[in-house]
């Protein structure tokens, strides 16, 4: 290992001790940890109802108890067509979790090697890269989620598709500033001078450099791609035959009006929860591992 890669791996050590002394990111990640739960054991349940063949119970139907409030043997209610909104609601983590990890597993890896490579070389290799995301993001980003789900088709291919080949482009734009900053550091001239190739600069010294930049990053379209996943669902494009949030909003908004509050209650809670603890963990974890951010506080 590197002695650059010795001291990264140093600084992330303190960064990280710093993050668990706070309170607050304490807080996100105890509730973050909670919806993987959720996921987890939704995902089971979902792959046990699969291999046996039956009616999975969060579709289970029960007309006689329609729309009844939250109590003892439903904790959070029953739908429309009596089914438990609990039940529902952990399936939709299930989705929303597969939904924010698999894009995410598509966005930045894409956008790190644009990036790093746009940094890193310069030139004409960093001005087709800044073309390429410019035109991407000249294009209105749910048009484009929109158009890839309508070639696609409904269902979650189209969701991980649209949605992770539009939310690369602030990874690259991210990486690439940090890179052109790490490449004119001694240390990038130290193993330029040495001989080592162009590879093996980005990979072992430059990128454990930039890894603050690309965990913050994750933390931050995490959120946003679930949201964008919900949306979609809501619109009927997304999820289908699955109990996603947005599908439970857009049944739970046609009851309002009858005074069946809870559904649409507990399912936005639940999205806004998720939401605020990414991006409040996403802010911790940018002032305890931006060495630029603790430099200022010590």
């Amino acid at each position: 290992m590197s002695a650059d890669v010795q001291i990264a791996v140093a600084v992330r050590s303190g960064a990280w001790a710093q993050l668990w002394r706070s309170t607050r990111a304490r807080w996100c990640i105890g509730i973050v940890l909670v919806y993987v739960a959720m996921a987890l054991y939704g995902e089971a349940v979902y792959q046990w109802h699969q291999w046996h063949d039956v009616v999975p119970s969060y579709q289970h139907q029960d007309l006689d108890r329609r729309f009844e409030p939250p109590g003892r043997d439903h904790w959070l209610g029953t739908d429309a067509l009596g089914r438990d909104v609990l039940q529902r609601l952990v399936q939709g983590a299930r989705i929303a979790f597969r939904v924010g990890i698999i894009t995410s597993l598509i966005a930045i890896p894409i956008g790190v090697l644009l990036g790093a490579l746009a940094g890193y070389f310069g030139g004409k290799t960093d001005d087709v890269i800044v073309w390429l995301y410019s035109t991407f993001a000249a294009i209105p980003g749910l048009l484009f989620i929109l158009a890839i789900a309508m070639v696609v088709g409904k269902g979650l291919l189209g969701v991980y598709l649209g949605i992770g080949l539009t939310m690369w482009v602030g990874v690259c734009r991210l990486v690439r500033a940090e890179v052109m900053k790490q490449r004119a550091l001694p240390y990038v001239m130290a193993a330029r001078v040495l001989g080592y190739s162009h590879a093996r600069i980005i990979v072992r010294h430059i990128l454990p450099n930039v890894l603050h930049i690309i965990i913050v990053a994750f933390t931050l379209r995490f959120p946003a791609s679930v949201g964008t996943e919900v949306f979609m669902s809501f619109l009927g494009l997304g999820v289908q035959g699955e109990p996603s949030w947005g599908i439970m909003i857009n049944n739970a908004r046609l009851r309002l009006w009858q005074g069946v509050w809870w559904e649409m209650t507990f399912v936005t809670l639940a999205l806004f929860l998720l939401v605020w603890a990414f991006n409040l963990l996403g802010d911790a974890l940018r002032d305890a591992l931006d060495p630029r951010v603790r430099s200022q506080r010590t």
